[in-house]
């Protein structure tokens, strides 16, 4: 895609979460095409400077040639043929003043994108509603609720600052690496306060990658191989560091922890990956229990709640133990809920995501 293919009407000098409106809708584009998401053959895209619009938005357009969006009578966005005035009807015409929920795939969840007049006066204001438009709408319990308001300060200063979501990335993962030398030296509350950081910093990457549409194939496999790999160091460390009070396992009862934690932490993750193979959508978002459940599933943001109690009642080897337990009936459910899709499947039913379903 080429910027021959975008055609802007107005302008803005406004800034928005470090740079100007026109090069957030070029970021757009071009990560669109990445994606293979292109005009349709003799098609233009045509977007107003006034606006800042959620990305979500671009990629309705690019489907569907024709499309219109447009907020009361002001043009947002048009993907229309070469040489159509963009005020003119298209096929698909889209009043955004509506509020309309449309369903994000990407992101998990069921929303009415924005579209606003950006001004010096609303910047801010939209700014945080990009940064709550890029949250997922399923996750788990801790990045959902407890820490969004730090993450998007924290967000708001590095793009500040220029960096790059890869150097947040890198920064947590050094945090990550001394939680896990922490833990196994027994000194918990340190690590917790390493985790915590790197936690919270494996919402702002992400959300800044969002933000300033600077996504990456190399940052994806950064983030994600991080967070894929290390929760099985934690917890094996976690038991390591029980020594340093006194509180190690019999060797045969910590083989048998690890065991449970280890093998149900690969075997959750690959339930996931079949039920995204062969529905074709992520397994949290299939029925409202499923979302729910995902809240506090046998992942590391809650694993880390529940040895963080152990810790408030003096009892880190205990920790290690309710974790093993949880993640045991966390892949029950997850067993569970596979076999019962593939049997609604052979049943002759449709799987298809609750959030895709209209009242």
């Amino acid at each position: 895609m080429t910027t021959e293919t975008i055609r802007f009407t107005g302008a803005n000098d406004t800034p928005i979460w470090g740079m100007s409106n026109a090069e957030r809708l070029r970021r757009m584009v071009a990560g669109a095409a990445k994606g293979g998401q292109h005009p349709a053959d003799g098609h233009v895209l045509h977007a107003n400077l006034a606006y800042a619009f959620d990305p979500l938005l671009l990629r309705l357009a690019l489907d569907t040639p024709g499309s219109v969006f447009r907020r009361g009578d002001d043009l947002v966005l048009a993907h229309l043929p070469e040489g159509t005035d963009p005020m003119a009807v298209g096929d698909h015409v889209t009043d955004l003043a509506k509020g309309e929920k449309v369903y994000n795939r990407q992101l998990r969840k069921l929303e009415v994108p924005f579209a606003r007049r950006l001004t010096p006066e609303t910047r801010r204001a939209i700014e945080r509603q990009s940064y709550f438009g890029a949250y997922k709408g399923v996750t788990d319990i801790l990045t959902k609720y407890l820490w969004p308001e730090l993450a998007l300060f924290l967000t708001r200063i590095a793009a500040q600052l220029r960096m790059t979501p890869n150097m947040v990335t890198a920064i947590g993962a050094l945090c990550c690496v001394l939680a896990t030398l922490f833990f196994a030296e027994g000194q918990y509350w340190a690590g917790m306060a390493s985790a915590f950081v790197f936690m919270v910093f494996d919402t702002v990457d992400g959300k800044l990658a969002r933000c300033t549409i600077t996504s990456s194939k190399w940052g994806n496999v950064f983030d994600h191989g991080i967070d894929l790999i290390h929760p099985p160091f934690w917890w094996y460390a976690w038991g390591v560091g029980l020594a340093a009070h006194g509180l190690t396992l019999e060797n045969e009862t910590f083989a048998i922890l690890m065991i449970a934690i280890v093998a149900g932490y690969v075997l959750q993750r690959l339930i996931e990956g079949a039920f995204i193979k062969d529905f074709g959508m992520d397994i949290h978002v299939w029925q409202r229990f499923d979302s729910q459940f995902r809240l506090i599933t046998a992942r590391r943001n809650p694993n880390m709640v529940i040895l963080f109690v152990s810790l408030l009642v003096g009892r880190p080897d205990q920790g290690l133990l309710w974790l093993a337990i949880w993640t045991v009936i966390s892949l029950i459910v997850h067993a569970v809920r596979l076999a019962q899709a593939y049997a609604a499947r052979a049943a002759g039913g449709t799987i298809t995501s609750w959030l895709e379903q209209r009242p």
